[in-house]
């Protein structure tokens, strides 16, 4: 398991106060709440973009929180998906490769295998502003797992998708994420992400947890 202690951030009007919490290091723990529940603060501090003095992240016997940010090495899928327009999606992909000082040979290896997995072959060598909604998404999500992370954060990943389209990707997102074997944090306020993703499922209300199911 994967223990969180001592999440606390005063933001002025609002406050975490997260004492201990534990997350799957195997699997999908899902951080569920409705909006301005504090998911988003609660990601913003585990990925290292906000401060938060005193808080620990024992991953598999390695406290996160201590290390630089780029040696936590961390894969995120964000809610606006962050793709580059002109580059096409291959670039996009192996953008992520190149930052985690992935040696090339092997980037394109797994590019081909994340291609395979997410059915991103015949856009591979599209602009990424000409992508579909559902392309970009799974673009956004072979970025995330090419530079081998040790742990997965999804924040909101299906909201910018239409409704018809959701379901297959919340499949296709749970596949791929068995297939590579890594953990995930899935933030969202969505009641069936949880139903078909969430192996351990965490609300949050006002910044403290209330329940983890």
């Amino acid at each position: 398991m994967s223990w969180v202690r001592r999440l606390n951030v005063d933001y002025g009007d609002f406050r975490l106060e997260i004492p201990e919490w534990e997350i799957l290091d195997d699997g999908v723990t899902a951080l569920w709440g409705p909006s301005g529940a504090g998911k988003t603060s609660v990601f913003r501090v585990l990925i290292g973009l906000d401060p938060c003095p005193g808080f620990s992240w024992d991953f598999k016997g390695e406290d996160l929180a201590r290390l630089p940010v780029p040696r936590r090495r961390l894969g995120v899928v964000f809610q606006t998906l962050e793709l580059f327009p002109h580059m096409t999606a291959a670039e996009n992909i192996l953008f992520g490769a190149e930052a985690r000082s992935i040696p090339k040979k092997e980037a394109r290896e797994h590019l081909e295998e994340l291609a395979r997995l997410l059915g991103l072959g015949s856009v591979l060598e599209r602009k990424s502003a000409l992508l579909s909604g559902g392309e970009r998404q799974r673009v956004a999500l072979a970025r995330a797992l090419i530079g081998k992370p040790r742990f997965l954060f999804l924040d909101e990943p299906f909201s910018a998708l239409d409704a018809g389209l959701r379901h297959e990707a919340r499949v296709l997102v749970q596949r791929v994420i068995e297939a590579e074997r890594i953990p995930a944090l899935l933030i969202t306020h969505d009641r069936e992400d949880l139903d078909v993703l969430a192996k351990k499922i965490t609300e949050i209300r006002d910044g403290r947890l209330v329940s983890g199911l």
